[in-house]
């Protein structure tokens, strides 16, 4: 214990050593040589700006570039850091209307380059990097034509230098999501410069690397995150979409790659249509995503009842989303939450029982709090999570130890479906197990829950709390027994009863939408233990 914080030091001091040098080596003479190696001065694809409207949201108020002053463009030192990147990564190119100048288009593009000629750590940053070489090639109709000879060599210059620094970086690359966009950039310069031996077969085989590394054997993400789910689907889509039209054979590994990506996303979207709010997940809407899909041919299919660490039990009227997997490994477990066997219930297309969603931004104390369990339809015990985690840098937290389900029985009839689960998340520190039996009775519209507090040792007095959250704006009302909760969901009527316990209405955060927070209400059940193995009934009934 006496040496925990000398040999933390010397670590720290050497991490430190090894960041400076790689600062200079990036600045150096030597590194910009290294990079301004290029082959190829033609650009012979041109991709179609509309393949990445699956990526890019476009305005349908288009911009007209003359609107734009290039004079002070990339010299405003006050520019915020979310401008700044938004600015250098040049997707807002796709909201030019095509009457833009493309000689004003293409003097700002020479105007960065000017400022930008030279690796520099902000506005070479990777996932900028990237972007930017798919929005100058993917905008060629401004940034390609009636070209000049200068204009023309710096631009191919300029695409093919950063191409080479994404290669050089990529493995140093911390972000998967990053790694894969990465990859994407690369194999598109590859293709719009003919060039198989470098760009494209570099970017394949790093693809094929990361595909190796990140999905499990059903093709669904280690992570188990449903937002990189659909990211991956996205970009493998879009690079398979670009070979098509650059005429050029389509992997067998992107083909292979999207159908187990498709079934992950048939399973978690299309068999519900509906944003479920798990793991690192907002509500997103994918039916654009779904129309983008079947103007591209593209069909899933996925009648399992169970994908990916999730259990979907669904009728044409009801679905049954149950969170039933172990955690991730410690590495892909930044989006990771603990919510291990909370549930969601959609009703007609409505959403009746929900989780509370995913904080993602640079303020740690509301991501830690959407992490939480208490964040989760699920039971919680002493007011600590199921699971614990750990900060990675300052704004970035990863699981702790591992949570393990324990046993695991789903049941599906016509009129009869049953999930019974348990996890160990309590187990280390309160020799408890949590086990959880939910039965949905199809004739009579409810379900009927048990959560257990299996005890290992005869410790009793144990406070418990359960949650079952709902969306915002969605109104209760407390019957005077404290044993009912009336939830009125738009044209519906519920009933939520508890017998051996008091329930209530709390206040709670909705993470919903991303980046944002806004209150919300849940049914609230709190206790403390009085027997070895407490049983805690409950039941949601239709009205």
């Amino acid at each position: 214990m006496i040496l925990k914080n000398p040999f933390n030091f010397i670590n720290q001091f050497f991490k430190n050593i090894k960041k400076q040098i790689k600062i200079i080596y990036l600045n150096s003479n030597y590194y910009d040589k290294k990079i301004s190696k290029i082959k190829f001065d033609n650009l012979v694809y041109k991709p179609s700006p509309h393949l990445l409207s699956s990526i890019i949201k476009y305005q349908k108020k288009k911009i007209n570039i003359n609107n734009i002053s290039n004079e002070n463009l990339w010299n405003n030192e006050n520019i915020k850091e979310k401008d700044f990147k938004r600015l250098n990564n040049f997707y807002w190119f796709f909201s030019l209307d095509l009457k833009s100048s493309k000689k004003i288009t293409q003097s700002i593009i020479l105007s960065w380059i000017e400022k930008n000629f030279k690796y520099d750590s902000k506005s070479w940053e990777f996932d900028l990097t990237s972007k930017r070489i798919i929005a100058w090639l993917s905008s060629h109709n401004l940034t390609y034509e009636n070209i000049y000879e200068e204009y023309k060599e710096k631009f191919n210059w300029m695409i093919q230098k950063q191409a080479n620094h994404l290669m050089n970086e990529i493995n140093k690359s911390k972000l998967i999501d990053d790694k894969i966009i990465g990859c994407a950039a690369i194999i598109l310069v590859g293709l719009c410069y003919k060039d198989k031996k470098n760009y494209l077969t570099f970017g394949l085989n790093f693809l094929k690397k990361i595909s190796n590394l990140s999905l499990d054997n059903q093709g669904f993400p280690k992570s188990r995150s449903i937002k990189q789910l659909i990211f991956y689907l996205k970009y493998f889509v879009l690079i398979r979409e670009w070979f098509k039209e650059a005429q050029v054979t389509i992997p067998d590994q992107v083909n292979e790659t999207i159908n187990y990506l498709g079934q992950g996303y048939a399973f978690i979207w299309q068999s519900i249509k509906s944003d479920i709010l798990f793991n690192g997940n907002n509500i997103s809407n994918n039916s654009e995503f779904d129309h983008y899909l079947n103007r591209f041919g593209y069909t899933f299919k996925n009648e399992n009842r169970e994908f990916g660490g999730y259990a979907i039990l669904k009728n044409k009227k009801i679905s049954l989303i149950m969170d039933v997997g172990n955690s991730p490994n410690l590495n892909f477990s930044r989006d990771y939450q603990s919510g291990a066997m909370s549930f969601e219930i959609i009703s007609n297309g409505k959403k009746l029982i929900s989780n509370c969603g995913y904080y993602d931004n640079k303020n740690i104390k509301l991501n830690r709090l959407s992490k939480s369990t208490a964040t989760h339809s699920t039971l919680t015990i002493d007011d600590h999570s199921s699971c614990h985690f750990k900060k990675i840098n300052n704004y970035n937290l990863i699981l702790n130890d591992e949570l393990k389900i324990l046993k695991k029985n789903i049941v599906f009839e016509k009129k009869y479906w049953k999930i019974n689960v348990s996890h160990n998340g309590y187990q280390k520190k309160y020799n408890l197990i949590h086990e959880r039996d939910i039965e949905f009775y199809q004739e009579k519209n409810k379900f009927v829950g048990t959560d257990k507090i299996l005890n290992k040792e005869s410790n009793l007095n144990i406070k418990f709390d359960i949650r079952f959250h709902l969306e915002p704006n969605i109104k209760l009302m407390k019957t005077q027994d404290n044993k009912t909760i009336l939830i009125e969901l738009e044209d519906e009527g519920w009933k939520f009863t508890c017998n051996n316990f008091n329930i209530n209405i709390d206040n709670g955060l909705y993470f919903g939408n991303k980046n944002s927070y806004t209150q919300n209400q849940n049914i609230f059940i709190s206790g403390i233990t009085s027997n070895q193995n407490e049983n805690i009934n409950w039941q949601l009934t239709k009205i």
